[in-house]
């Protein structure tokens, strides 16, 4: 019996590190027939087929996208009208068409910039997974597992593409909820837009130093733990710090408001203010550790 939710030609626009894991996965699921990528560097899509990441090359979005009953996004937010307007006179009336971005608001901003109406089988997702790493070559099956992919359904979307979505996320191993969209721009502003922000704004204010080599020299776990992030991909969190500005703009507005009292409070001694926020921030991580491991 044929199974309804095999994608039989998947259209991945964008062979990245999320893309090209997402792929490879399903691969390994034995969930997908043919797997076409597409994007601009016809070199690291050589290097995909290479990998068995993806079977064939086709670098024309509106070419890449005939046939294809499954198209996913993985390029960054500031990229995705462009896409949208490209594969829009080509793609089929059946096809689901899903995304990887960050931020959910302006991806359905520019798909409403594109489309008269939005695409029944259009269905925005977010997998909340990732390493500081970027590349094809970064990518691995297993990425997903046990991952948490967020998908962000529009008015439009129709159940048959929702469910279609959400089962080629678990054949992955993650695990699929769904959210509102302008909920889900502001949980991810505070879970990992802001710190990816604090990340990138502390290497690079202690990069201007003076004694930047002498410091960097003697950073031990800690430094190397807080900043990882900050070697992610420049142009993406560019792209997501303007698509999600707003959300994160608050949080960082707070956030300031906070070191600055943490600043009085070093500067002062002042000794309980500086114990009960230590102590309050311990007891917060330790709950979000032990529930993270179940």
């Amino acid at each position: 019996m044929n199974d309804p939710f095999r994608i039989k030609r998947l259209c991945l626009i964008g062979v990245g590190l999320i893309g090209g894991s997402l792929v490879r996965a399903l691969r390994k699921a034995n969930a997908v027939d043919e797997i076409v990528g597409c994007g601009r560097q016809r070199a690291s899509l050589e290097t995909a087929v290479k990998l068995g990441v993806i079977d064939r090359i086709e670098q024309d979005p509106a070419k890449a996208v005939v046939g294809a009953d499954m198209v996913v996004l993985a390029v960054p937010l500031g990229a995705m009208q462009a896409v949208f307007a490209a594969i829009a006179p080509t793609l089929s009336a059946e096809v689901v068409l899903t995304d990887v971005g960050s931020a959910k608001a302006s991806v359905v901003e520019a798909a409403k910039n594109v489309f008269t109406e939005l695409p029944a089988g259009f269905v925005p997702g977010h997998p909340i997974a990732g390493t500081e790493k970027s590349g094809v070559e970064a990518s691995f099956a297993e990425l997903f597992a046990g991952r948490r992919v967020i998908l962000t359904p529009t008015a439009q979307s129709s159940e048959n593409a929702i469910a279609r979505t959400r089962a080629m996320w678990r054949a992955c191993g993650a695990q699929v909820v769904e959210m509102d969209i302008a909920h889900h721009d502001a949980v991810l502003a505070a879970t990992s837009h802001l710190p990816h922000m604090l990340a990138y704004s502390l290497v690079e204010m202690l990069a201007r130093r003076d004694d930047s080599e002498e410091i960097f020299d003697y950073a031990a776990g800690g430094f190397r733990d807080f900043t990882r992030i900050a070697s992610s991909d420049p142009t993406m969190w560019h792209d997501i710090a303007l698509a999600n500005r707003d959300a994160l703009a608050s949080l960082l507005e707070q956030f300031s408001v906070d070191l600055q009292k943490l600043a009085a409070a070093a500067r002062e001694g002042d000794s309980d203010y500086l114990k009960n926020i230590f102590t309050r921030a311990k007891q917060a991580r330790d709950r979000y550790e032990k529930k993270d491991r179940r």
